[in-house]
């Protein structure tokens, strides 16, 4: 029959033998021909139209061995193509038994399905086609019917997977097709659906595919015990795209997800049991190396997952990430068996269930978190919050995070579960937690979002795991928030509370800088100051939720200093360099050339790391920008400490310039002359430029490599750095080259570049450079500019530190002043007033460069009479003077002009006043002409004038933020009497022409600003008792001056640091500490600081008390150096001068006062004792009372000695036992300061009164009760991280809060009622008060005010304003490293900043900052020590932030402002 004919079914036509006899073969030629007519002809058959009897013979020849087997890959594709054919038209009824599918389908296995991986192959056609028609037929079902076809199963799924994993390496390069993952993918899924049971193995195939795209795993390398650390220089040669082999097992579980969600359910399962039912180890199975981060009560040598098990678990949650990503509904049986482990007692179990679930809840796979960057504090153009690629460098669907639900929503209960990991007893697991959290809000949840109540919850969990009692925990919660981008921090953590908000996570944070833990403390600044840095941009802009984040984090990070570890004073070096103002900023190399057309070459902005070369960029003004956008946000204690690091340069550069030149002279270790003096000296260097470093022995031992490696080229390169002269660029290049040459040595320590760095950071011109002024100059004049303040303030110190730097803009900054300079009708600018005092600073160091042409000189005399402010005047006299070859007949011109036809209230009468001040201490000479005319002005037409506004003013005592020119004209006048003392000359008619200047300013000081004669209103008084009690202090820096102040005159100045008004207060005791530490005021001085022991400001006390232990630990430190100095026991010699001091207190008027000086000697003991001192302190204690008062001799003064004196030695022995300190008795005998104390003649006398015990009876009771509530919150209180450590000398007060408002600073002596005393159980328990006792009449016969008035603090003020003296450009040095002696300053002028310099002596030592500088003291006021050795004590416990209750009391001695 035709085979055209029509007929309702056909047969096969094909009838040509395709098997043979043993010997018979058919040639290989034909038999391919056959094969292929066979294969064309069923191709062309339609299964509904054939009839399958025809097909008999052909489907038995096919199966035959001789074709399955043969050894040509085109027959055996032949054969499969015409082997799928008869299956497709046979079915659903195959033609062969279970054994001849078998053999088919291990030949389409073993055979046809490897040979897709090649699409260059000759019969590529033909495999594509079997793997089609088993696909689309769904021929493979027949596979399932198959006995005992597991192994079928796993071999074709394992086939598939590999050749899809391998589609990238075929040999020819040709890609395959999409069409063969599809129809891989349906034939499995096929198998899937229509199999009752998946052999394990193929499902460990299927989960397996989602582990490629892990990056350790394509390395190579596998994730037994550790990750494996990805370089992410390295990123880009990673995989962007999933691969095929992942794409079709996505599609597979997916697709039939219910079946898979069994197996896969089953595969964890099976791996989770076994791992949880390991067998006990008896043997030497290997077992896991446990982490030193395990707590002991996780580890379990004895049973527990073996390494193995392990491994088998860490590979299933690793498959559970990915899955999450990629099929979540396959996991439906899985989250739960997740979930127990969260509970499970097995600490592997919970960790690893920990980690899995914060991964899966952000979306992240098995790839991990993109490859990060950290944020690039030195990026220019800056980092903005717009940019999206800001710190990422990979952002593919690999690895970017991605959940494709929201978990909290799909499985609520543990996702519950999971957030109650917080309270985990293990650390481990809460830091693997913290983490999680850390991701989950980073990533937004997988990129699903969180709702604000969920975000809420888990940042304050995040700032929770900030205070954790375990260091693990915290430097993971570090470590989350490294991880944020600048974007999320601003807007996720920085919406809850910025860096100045207690309680927030960026607070917290703050908080870690501080953390008893070094490598807790290094992380947090790092992380902060980098997030700073990076944000620098947008501050600069204004943004406001980025200043509201991150705008406090340098104030925290400076202040940070106050804690006097010098492990943080190194850190502190590194994150202001590398991150606050990194060295490479901005990263600008050279500028563009130009064009042949001569216009300039416009370089686009490159990447954001990246370095960019662009004309228009003015690097210097960029970074001057960013400096003064640092300082600008600095609160008061952080800008003492920036100011203050700038001055340490001044400090440490001259000792390590002589550091260089003795290391030139050492010569490697060859010296040929003066081998000893060079080496002592050299040695002698070292060590004071270690003893500032945390690892002093390291550094030590550092330097002496480097002198013994005799680099000159390295010597000068450091030189560059230091000089002031160098520019930033010649700095920054000499850095880079020292650094290139310390590597790159061969003879020098690995880590020395380190140690080197580190002092470089102290001494090179980085902050105070020549390129930053002339940027820092033009931003001082922008016209309400928002760092013009901030420029002045820096130029200010400019001028005054490194002065050298103003040299090249010097001569701009004279032209300008004489531009603005005033007239009689013309004001001149208030800015030029900042001009005038750099100017001024300048002159007195180099008043060679100054101008001396006639205009600049009339220019400088216009503001000296018609400056405005005042003060500008007073500058103008300096530069005037300086620069002046004819000083004095300028003096005598100006003198003149200043004091003829002088009229009160007349334009320009207080830059005269200004001018004459400046003059009586600048020109004596020729002011001393005069001095009647001076006198009469100061004096008859100021300080004695009727003032109408004064007659009819209160009694009131207040402060005003303003002066008013009243006020101002007398705080001159008083200057001007007082320069007059300074600068005189002769010794001998010294006290005769300062007696009335001292008895005006002691009237001043005691009256609280009401002189005699001198009409002043309420906000007068502040002012000139301020201005008094400094100016006393100023006069005291010379020992001329010095021993005009009386004892009695000396105490009523100490009690200026108890004023009513804070400003007033404040002020004084910043002079006092100011003075102390550049070592110009004598020891008696150091007692005013103990007088703060009921400060209510508990800021400024705080900071008092840490400057306390700075200086005592100085002087311990140098007693250490030097055992036999008498300097080294000042603070202990101190305690002598405080009991005289309280002794003539006003508040100490009755026995009944000696309760609340109880808290004056805790003070003093918090602050300065230790186990070593104590019995030092206490024998001066016993000494008092061996002595009579010899200030004010009396019965009464005696007595009040000896009952401070016992109330001083019970105190010590109680704290001697809250401690449990062991003391020894005190060698030797202290002789008491002659000016204070007089010895008892009779020794009978003497004898009674040592022996008698003065205290009133039942004393001891209270005074025990008071310690032991004093020091019992700090003995107590926990040192954990969720609650703030505060030091001794504020914490103590916490349980005191009670008797807070019974303990006044200072009583109203006079007219005074007293008030209910509190007992000694007060601390613990409420007591019932003493009836008040009537009140006593006062001077003038009335009763005070009612009590509660008086107990109230005077100080505490709504209208308290922040003191800033206008006339005074000192600034508050109190981290100066001077401590030892004190020497009195000369007679320069006023405002001059002394600059405590190294040099070198002639022994070739140096007077380093820890040095003793020894100076004569006055006889009357020194303090002898006969004792034969004393043991040096060691270094009181470090200073930190101080908390505590506020205790106030009244501040004045007269009626003052409640």
């Amino acid at each position: 029959m035709s085979p055209s004919s029509p007929n309702v079914s056909s047969s096969l036509q094909f009838s040509e033998p395709l098997s043979w006899r043993a010997g018979k073969a058919i040639p290989v030629g034909e038999l391919l021909r056959r094969l292929q007519a066979l294969a064309k002809e069923m191709k062309a058959m339609d299964q509904e139209e054939t009839e399958r009897e025809s097909l008999t013979g052909v489907a038995k020849e096919l199966v035959s061995p001789n074709l399955l087997a043969h050894k040509d890959k085109g027959v055996r594709a032949w054969t499969a193509h015409c082997l799928v054919d008869v299956l497709r038209l046979c079915a659903p009824n195959a033609p062969y038994t279970g054994p001849q599918l078998k053999d088919i389908f291990s030949m389409l296995i073993a055979s046809i399905m490897p040979a897709l991986s090649d699409p260059s192959n000759a019969y590529n056609q033909q495999h594509l086609y079997v793997l089609n028609s088993l696909a689309r037929v769904k021929s493979v079902v027949l596979l399932t019917d198959i006995p005992d076809s597991e192994k079928l199963t796993v071999n074709l799924f394992t086939i598939c997977f590999d050749i899809l994993a391998s589609a990238s390496n075929s040999a020819s390069g040709e890609q395959m097709g999409k069409n063969v993952e599809y129809d891989m993918t349906e034939m499995m899924a096929t198998v899937i659906d229509e199999s009752t049971s998946i052999p394990p193995e193929a499902i460990d195939v299927v989960v397996a595919q989602f582990l490629r795209i892990d990056p350790h795993i394509m390395a190579g390398k596998s994730a037994k015990s550790k990750k494996s650390i990805i370089d992410e220089r390295q990123s880009t040669l990673l995989a962007k795209e999933l691969p095929p082999s992942y794409n079709m097992a996505k599609t597979l579980c997916n697709t039939s997800s219910d079946k898979m969600a069994r197996h896969v359910s089953q595969y964890f399962t099976d791996i989770i049991v076994d791992a949880s039912n390991a067998p006990k180890q008896n043997g030497p199975a290997k077992r896991r190396r446990f982490s030193e981060d395990l707590e002991s009560s996780d580890l379990d040598v004895t049973s527990g997952p073996t390494e193995e098990d392990l491994r088998e678990l860490r590979k299933a949650h690793q498959l559970l990430r990915e899955l999450w990503r990629a099929c979540p509904k396959v996991l439906q049986n899985v989250v739960p068996q997740l979930e127990a482990e969260l509970s499970a007692e097995n600490f592997h179990l919970r960790l690893l269930a920990t980690e899995a679930f914060g991964d899966i809840i952000s979306g992240i796979g098995a790839a991990g978190l993109p490859v990060q960057a950290s944020l690039d504090p030195a990026a220019y153009p800056y980092i903005t919050l717009s940019d999206s690629q800001e710190y990422s460098l990979a952002q593919n669907a690999i690895t970017k995070p991605s959940s494709p639900q929201s978990f909290s929503q799909a499985y609520p209960q543990a996702y519950t579960t999971f957030l109650s990991r917080v309270h985990d007893k293990s650390p481990a697991i809460r830091a693997a937690w913290t983490t999680g959290i850390g991701r989950i809000l980073s990533t937004a949840a997988g990129g699903v979002g969180l709702s604000h109540q969920e975000e809420e919850r888990l940042v304050k969990d995040l700032a929770r795991m900030l205070s954790d009692a375990d260091d693990r925990v915290r430097m993971a919660a570090i470590a989350a928030i490294s991880t944020f981008s600048l974007k999320d921090v601003v807007q996720k953590l920085g919406a809850f509370g910025g860096v100045d908000q207690s309680g927030s996570v960026l607070a917290t944070l703050a908080d870690r800088m501080r953390d008893r833990k070094h490598g807790v403390r290094i992380e947090a600044m790092l992380v902060l100051s980098r997030l700073w840095g990076a944000a620098a941009g947008e501050l600069l802009d204004g943004d406001e939720p980025v200043t509201r984040a991150l705008g406090a984090v340098p104030s925290k990070i400076f202040t940070t200093y106050f804690t006097n570890d010098l492990e943080i004073h190194t850190l502190l070096d590194r994150v202001l360099y590398e991150n606050l103002i990194p060295l490479s900023f901005p990263p600008i190399k050279t500028k563009a050339s130009k064009l042949t057309n001569g216009s300039s070459q416009k370089t686009t902005k490159g990447p954001l790391n990246g370095d960019l070369v662009e004309e228009d960029i003015d690097p210097d003004r960029i970074r001057a920008e960013r400096l003064l956008l640092l300082t600008r946000d600095l609160d008061d204690r952080a800008k003492k400490v920036f100011y203050a690091l700038q001055a340490r340069k001044q400090n440490v550069s001259p000792v390590v310039l002589t550091y260089l030149r003795r290391s030139e002279e050492f010569n490697g270790g060859v010296v040929e002359d003066n081998e000893k003096e060079i080496k002592r000296h050299l040695s002698k260097l070292i060590e004071n430029l270690a003893k500032g470093f945390p690892d002093s022995l390291r550094i030590s031992d550092h330097l002496w490599k480097f002198a013994k490696m005799h680099d000159r080229r390295a010597y000068q390169l450091i030189r560059f750095c230091i000089a002031p002269e160098s520019d930033y660029r010649t700095v920054h290049k000499a850095i880079k080259e020292l650094s290139k040459r310390i590597e790159q040595s061969n003879t020098g320590p690995p880590d020395l570049w380190g140690s080197l760095m580190a002092l470089l950071y102290r001494v090179s011109s980085l902050i105070f450079n020549r390129s930053h002024v002339p940027a820092i100059m033009e931003f001082s004049r922008m016209e309400d500019g928002k760092f013009t303040t901030t420029a002045h303030e820096m130029l200010r110190d400019i001028s005054t530190r490194t002065p050298e730097v103003l040299r090249a803009q010097i001569q701009e900054m004279c032209v300008y002043l004489q531009d603005e300079a005033p007239s009689g009708t013309r004001s001149n600018d208030l800015r030029a007033v900042e001009n005038l005092k750099a100017c001024a600073a300048f002159a007195k160091r180099f008043a060679t460069e100054i101008p001396k042409d006639r205009k600049f000189a009339h220019a400088m005399v216009s503001f000296s009479l018609h400056g405005t402010p005042a003060e500008a005047a007073k500058h103008a006299v300096t530069i005037l003077l300086a620069s002046s070859d004819r000083k004095e007949h300028v003096a005598q011109d100006l003198m003149s002009k200043c004091v003829d036809d002088f009229e009160y209230g007349a334009d320009g009468f207080l830059s005269r006043l200004a001018s004459i001040s400046q003059l009586m201490l600048l020109a004596p000479e020729q002011a001393e002409k005069v001095s009647d005319a001076v006198n009469e002005i100061a004096i008859g037409n100021v300080l004695l004038r009727k003032d109408q506004a004064a007659e009819g003013a209160s009694d009131e005592y207040t402060w005003a933020d303003a002066m008013d020119a009243d006020c101002e004209a007398k705080c001159w006048a008083l200057k001007i009497l007082v320069n007059r003392v300074r600068s005189h000359t002769e010794t001998e008619s010294l006290a005769e022409l300062a007696k009335y200047t001292y008895s005006l300013l002691a009237g001043l000081v005691e009256s609280s600003g009401r002189g005699d004669a001198i009409q002043t209103t309420p906000a007068q008084r502040s002012r000139l008792r301020l201005l008094a009690a400094r100016t006393l202090l100023k006069l005291c820096t010379k020992k001329t001056t010095d021993n005009l102040v009386t004892p009695v005159m000396f105490n009523q100045l100490s009690l200026v640091a108890q004023d009513d008004l804070f400003p007033v207060r404040s002020s004084f005791l910043k002079r006092v500490r100011k003075y102390i530490g550049s070592a110009k005021l004598s020891q008696r001085f150091y007692t005013i600081p103990f007088l703060l022991a009921f400060e209510p400001q508990q800021a400024f006390k705080s900071d008092t008390t840490t400057w306390i232990r700075s200086r005592t630990n100085a002087l311990h430190s140098l007693q250490r150096e030097q055992p036999n100095s008498k300097t080294a026991l000042l603070m202990e010699s101190v305690f002598a001068r405080l009991i005289s001091l309280l002794a003539h207190h006003p508040d100490y008027s009755s026995d009944a006062d000696l309760e609340d000086f109880v808290q004056y000697i805790l003070f003093y003991l918090r602050s300065v004792a230790t186990e070593e001192n104590l019995s030092l302190i206490y024998h001066i204690a016993q000494r008092v009372k061996q002595s009579r008062d010899a200030i004010s001799p009396s019965p009464e003064l005696d007595s009040k000695l000896y009952q401070l004196s016992d109330l001083a030695q019970l105190t010590i022995r109680q704290y001697e036992d809250i401690h449990n300190w062991t003391v020894q008795t005190q060698p030797g005998k202290a002789s008491l300061p002659r000016s204070l104390y007089t010895e008892i003649r009779d020794h009978d006398e003497a004898l009674d009164i040592a022996e008698k015990n003065h205290l009133p009876e039942g004393f001891d009771e209270k005074v025990e009760a008071l310690v032991k509530a004093s020091l019992k919150a700090s003995l107590k209180a926990p040192r954990t991280q969720n609650r703030k450590r505060k030091s001794e000398s504020d914490g103590l007060l916490e349980n005191h809060a009670k008797k807070a408002k019974s303990l006044p600073l200072r009583k109203a002596s006079g007219n005074k009622e007293k008030r209910p005393k509190a007992t000694a159980a007060a601390s613990s328990a409420p007591a019932k008060a003493k009836l008040p006792k009537k009140p006593k009449p006062g001077a003038n016969g009335e009763a005070n005010a009612d009590p509660v008035s008086r107990r109230r603090s005077g100080r505490v003020r709504s209208d308290e304003g922040a003191y800033r003296e206008r006339e005074d450009d000192e600034d508050d040095e109190d981290m100066m490293d001077g401590v030892a002696q004190w020497t009195y300053a000369n007679g320069d002028d006023d405002d001059a900043e002394e600059q405590s310099r190294v040099e070198e002596t002639v022994a070739g030592e140096t007077k380093a900052a820890r040095e003793e500088s020894v100076e004569e003291k006055p006889a009357e006021e020194e303090d002898e020590w006969d004792m034969p050795s004393t043991p040096p004590p060691q270094t009181s416990p470090r200073a930190r932030k101080t908390g505590g209750s506020a205790v106030s009391k009244r501040g004045k001695k007269g009626k003052g402002k409640a």
